[in-house]
């Protein structure tokens, strides 16, 4: 029944705040679109939690860990209530009102899942969580003025797999719970590509949105990375930064590269018979790939009036275009690979080897 609260949750409300994420849930197998969608709604709201800048940051990590106490399953009768009381009403955009106004019925749905998929979810959540937690703690408050840096680029790394690679391993382990029989290769082999296919979305997200991190106070541009190259956080803010920094732009694409070259290694390892899910995976990676194309190519990178950021026309292009060519390794291996050349070649210069 369409009025009903999973239908609403799941359809009308997580397609107002999943934005692209929707069109690549509405392709997968039905089975597969539940778990997912809920980990998605529960995961959203716990990033508004931790993103409400109007709210303290000590105030959001215990009304975050609120959240994750709740899904876990953990007795607290007005949690719920206080974080539809505090976090709310702080919200401009409506959906995301209704959506931290709905998590008891969010909740009363991960109850009725299966065991298997309850437990997924909840470690899905916490983990991701765990990555809004480490944000909190590390950074200032976006209001002080001041910035903090990542001290080394294994930081980044387990940054990347808290917020995004564990993404790729809850996604492995519901294909291969709902789709049995679907990935011939070993769970282990197609767990250790799914960590880093979220991986290398997320390094993405990292190098698109500096310049705005920047500003609230967050630099997750490794500081030793940026001292090899005579920079600290601070000099990112500065109006020559984007050509100063273009080395660290460089040395960091070039460890994404490899990342998005497992992500796809991984869709290709799904058969070509599994159209839907191939193509689920094969949207965000070709999507992630323009968006490094822009960076490459953006003399301002750090600018953050002129963020690299692709148009809703180029990611229906992006969908069109794959139609065709998704159920072929090569012509999806060419396609992805004109992109990769692509970003390569803006760096010719300054790629360290």
């Amino acid at each position: 029944m369409n009025s009903s609260p999973r239908a609403f949750l799941l359809g009308p409300l997580l397609k107002s705040v999943s934005r692209s994420f929707y069109l690549t849930l509405r392709i997968l197998p039905p089975a597969m679109r539940d778990p997912i969608g809920l980990a998605y709604l529960l995961a959203r709201a716990a990033d508004t939690i931790a993103d409400t800048s109007l709210i303290p940051p000590g105030r959001r990590l215990n009304l975050l860990l609120a959240l994750r106490a709740q899904v876990n399953g953990e007795p607290d009768d007005g949690a719920l209530g206080r974080i539809a009381g505090e976090v709310a009403g702080q919200q401009a955009q409506p959906d995301e009102r209704v959506l931290l106004e709905s998590l008891g019925p969010a909740l009363s749905i991960l109850s009725e899942l299966s065991a298997a998929d309850r437990a997924a979810v909840r470690e899905i959540v916490t983990t991701l969580s765990t990555g809004m937690e480490f944000d909190l703690r590390t950074f200032p408050d976006e209001t002080s003025g001041d910035i903090a840096a990542l001290a080394r680029f294994d930081e980044l790394d387990r940054y990347t797999y808290l917020v995004a690679g564990c993404v790729g391993e809850f996604w492995t382990k519901m294909t291969y719970a709902h789709m049995p029989g679907t990935l011939a290769a070993a769970p282990d082999a197609m767990l250790a590509l799914g960590v880093r296919f979220g991986q290398a979305l997320q390094m993405t997200n990292v190098l698109r949105d500096c310049a705005r991190d920047l500003r609230i106070g967050r630099c997750y541009l490794p500081a030793d990375m940026l001292a090899r190259h005579g920079l600290a956080p601070r000099d990112l803010l500065a109006a020559d930064a984007s050509s100063r920094a273009r080395p660290v732009l460089a040395e960091l694409l070039r460890a994404t590269l490899p990342l998005f070259q497992d992500a796809l290694d991984y869709t290709l390892a799904i058969p070509s018979g599994a159209v839907r899910l191939r193509l689920a995976c094969l949207w965000p990676i070709m999507i992630g790939l323009d968006t490094l194309v822009l960076l490459a190519r953006n003399d301002a990178w750090l600018d953050p009036a002129r963020i690299s950021k692709i148009r809703r026309n180029d990611v229906y292009r992006i969908m069109a275009v794959s139609m065709p060519l998704v159920a072929s390794n090569g012509m999806v291996r060419a396609w992805a690979s004109r992109r990769m050349k692509a970003i390569e070649s803006a760096f010719s210069d300054v790629i360290p080897r």
